[in-house]
This record gives C-alpha cells, structure tokens and sequence, in this order.
C-alpha cells in the first residue's frame, strides 16, 4: 500500500508534502517504490479479493469494490494535487461522480447551479435526479448574479451550489471565494462543489479559495491521453464525516474504476504540471490568432488581455500556476495575456455552416468531442456536447450555432496556429 499523505517526505528537504511542489507530489504522492520488490513503479493488482489471515483481519483489503491498491494509491496523488485536499475519492466516470454527489443530498432536497453548465450534468439534474429521488435545481448565472441574486435563489432546503469555472462551453468565471462566502454564512449552509476539470488542479485550487468539493472528470487533463473514463471527487480535511459519507456510497453503488484504469491515470497524472504548462502557452497563442482573423467574431479565453474578467482570471490562479504565469511574463515568454488552461471558444462568422466547414477543414485539430488529451479536439457545442439542453435554453446561454470550442493539445504550436488559421480561410470562402 502507499504510504498516506502525512508520510510523504523529500528525501532531501525533508519537506511533508503539503510543501512539496506541484510536479514533485504529482511524481511521488501515492508511488512510493515496492517494499517487497523494489518495483518503482506500483504493479497492476487484478485481484477481486484478498486472503484474510483470521476473520476481519487482513492487510488493508478485502473486496476489490470497496479498495484496491491501485484506486488507493491513485486517490492519494489526487488528494495531494488539489490543493488543500487531504481526500480523493475516484469513481468509473465524471458523471457517476455527479450521479454519486447528487445521491447523498437525499430526497426532497434542492441545489442551486451555474445555468451554463455541462450538457451531461443538466440532463442528470433535470431527468434523472428530479425524477427519481425530487431534486429542484434553480439555475442561475452565476458569473453576473450579485450576493442578494444569490441568496433569494436558496432555499432552506438548499443543499449544494453547483460551480463550473470556466464554464462548458461558454467559459463563464465565476468567482469561487465570493460564492463560498455568501454560502457558508447563509443560514442553510449549503456546500459549495466546483467542477475544476477545465482547468485542472495545475490552474485552480477551488479548495483554497473556499470550495467545499471539487469535482474532476479524470477522463480530460488529469489522465490527459483519452484513454480513460473516470471522475473523482476531493474534501478538505475538514470535510471528513462528508467524505466518509460519499465513501459509502461510491462503495454502495459501486460506480468504482478498474485497477488498469487507476494505473493509466496515475501514469497520466505524473506529468500533468509538464503538459498544463504547454496546453496553457499554446493556448494563448492560438486565442491571439483567433482574436486577429477578421473571420472570428469573438474569442472567448479567460487568459487574454483583452477578456472582460481577465483580472479575475489572474487573481483566482493557483499559488504554483500564478508561480508559472509570472515568470512567464518576467522573461517576456508571455504577452498580451497569460496561460489559463487548454480550452478556447469562439464565434466564428456566419453560422452552422461555416462551423461545420471549419471543423471539417482542420488537419490537426480533430473533431471529436472529450477534451484535456495531448491532441488537439475541436467540436460544436450545440449539436454536439450540448445537444441535450433544449434550443431555446442553448440560446439564452450563448450556446448558438456558429460557436466553436477547441481543446488546444501540446503539438508545436507553430502547426495548430497555422491549422486554424487554414481552417478559417476554407470557412470564410463559403460566406
């Protein structure tokens, strides 16, 4: 088994991991080499079950649902990479792990989310949790309402406020300590989640700006090769009795992601402050592309100069991304912006047609939908990730027809430049 977080060490500093870098705890947290065999890198363990040296005595384990190695270890790393965590629960998708969130508020009970939010979660929101167990949702927007918007949309039975920061697709910010405040010292204490799959534990810590949860579809940049389909949650220490509650249920459910799958992500996970760092820069330099074709109508990238809430962008980094972004400006590596994740939208001239054209005339980006992988995806949000929110819902978001989202990969970014533009041209001609 791995050593838990309190056991983590440096060698040579001797630092507990809490002072670790983000790199470091994202290399050794949960990979401690083999005390049997040596083994740097932790074994796959296949094994359902595990031999029991008297009954209720063992070594760790009992049942491959309820713990595994592999699901053990990983959870430590990603425990130790959200900053502020001290728990990590990891479930076989994103959206069992919004199904498991949405499951312990029990029924009758009411949550208030960001109106922009992903397509998957509003379908489980609206069809499935209302359905089976009388969850209400009110839906809000949660990057423009003010604190008196906000507190007349709880109720005493308000029981969690849904935050995506960026949002899917629309990359709304919200600000994360002004909602957590306003939450915290209302009367129904409602808990505070924040989906933080856009921009990863690298470029967010939700945790310390005031978060109770932080969800993460693994699937995107944490595993970052799309070869994986998972989701995790992460408490503060604070949170314990919640996490052992969410523990229960994720093995009650049984919603738990294989052995291999945990291997992959941890893998993945190692070097996650390497590629966020390149999505990042390229990212920028795209969205500056984008901002000067006379082809695009908008560029929405939270990190340009030129975004409206920009400052907020800055303000909410990350202490090890803001690390990054600065020394990025300090060397001049980082003008007219700074890095803020991998993902870009955009309007491009015209409509669904020039889209589709678009999309179809990249050689890199390639159209799928999924994010956060080394390659770069591009997709159509309103027939594509978004095609379960009715039209009229798509519209008032924003979520129209000749939008654009693009997962920026970590290719050389001279090529991804060029592909859009090239893209670009071949839409425009059919104006």
């Amino acid at each position: 088994m791995s050593p838990s977080l309190s056991e983590i060490s440096s060698p040579v500093t001797n630092k507990k991991h809490e002072e670790l870098g983000f790199g470091t705890r994202a290399i050794h947290v949960g990979s401690a080499p083999d005390k049997e065999t040596g083994a740097v890198i932790p074994s796959i363990s296949l094994s359902t079950t595990y031999k029991q040296d008297a009954i209720g005595v063992h070594k760790g384990f009992e049942y491959s649902r309820s713990g595994n190695p592999n699901r053990d270890a990983f959870e430590e790393t990603l425990a130790s990479l959200e900053a502020g965590g001290a728990h990590g629960l990891a479930f076989s998708s994103g959206c069992a792990t919004t199904a498991t969130v949405l499951q312990s508020l029990g029924p009758g009970s009411h949550m208030v989310s960001v109106n922009d939010v992903y397509g998957g979660t509003f379908r489980y929101m609206t069809k499935v949790a209302a359905v089976n167990q009388g969850l209400e949702t009110t839906f809000i927007d949660l990057e423009n309402a003010d604190d008196d918007a906000l507190i007349a949309a709880i109720r005493p039975n308000t029981k969690l406020i849904w935050v995506e920061s960026p949002t899917n697709p629309t990359l709304r910010l919200i600000d994360i300590a002004r909602i957590s405040s306003v939450a915290h010292v209302h009367p129904s204490k409602p808990l505070v989640l924040v989906d933080n799959t856009f921009l990863s534990p690298f470029y967010s810590s939700p945790l310390l700006l005031g978060a109770d949860i932080v969800l993460h579809s693994l699937t995107k940049y944490v595993n970052g090769h799309s070869d994986v389909v998972m989701g995790a949650l992460i408490l503060p220490s604070h949170h314990a009795p919640l996490a052992a509650k969410l523990r229960f249920l994720q093995n009650a459910i049984g919603a738990v992601p294989s052995p291999h799958d945990c291997w992959l992500a941890q893998r993945g996970a190692k070097t996650l402050h390497l590629r966020m760092k390149a999505h990042g820069s390229n990212a920028l330099a795209v969205a500056q592309a984008l901002e000067r074709s006379p082809h695009v109508e908008e560029v929405i990238y939270p990190g340009l100069a030129s975004h409206p809430r920009n400052h907020l962008a800055y303000a909410s980094l990350s202490p090890h991304a803001l690390k990054f972004v600065e020394a990025q400006i300090q060397h001049g590596l980082s003008t007219g912006g700074f890095a803020y994740g991998g993902m870009i939208s955009f309007r491009i001239k015209g409509g669904d047609v020039q889209a589709e054209k678009f999309l179809t005339s990249t050689k890199l980006f390639t159209l799928a939908e999924s994010l956060g992988g080394v390659e770069s995806l591009a997709e159509h949000p309103a027939r594509m990730t978004h095609g379960s929110i009715p039209e009229k819902d798509r519209e008032v978001l924003g979520i129209t027809g000749n939008l654009i989202r693009l997962s920026v990969g970590v290719e050389d970014v001279d090529d991804l430049v060029h592909d859009v533009e090239q893209a670009l041209e071949a839409a425009a001609a059919t104006l």
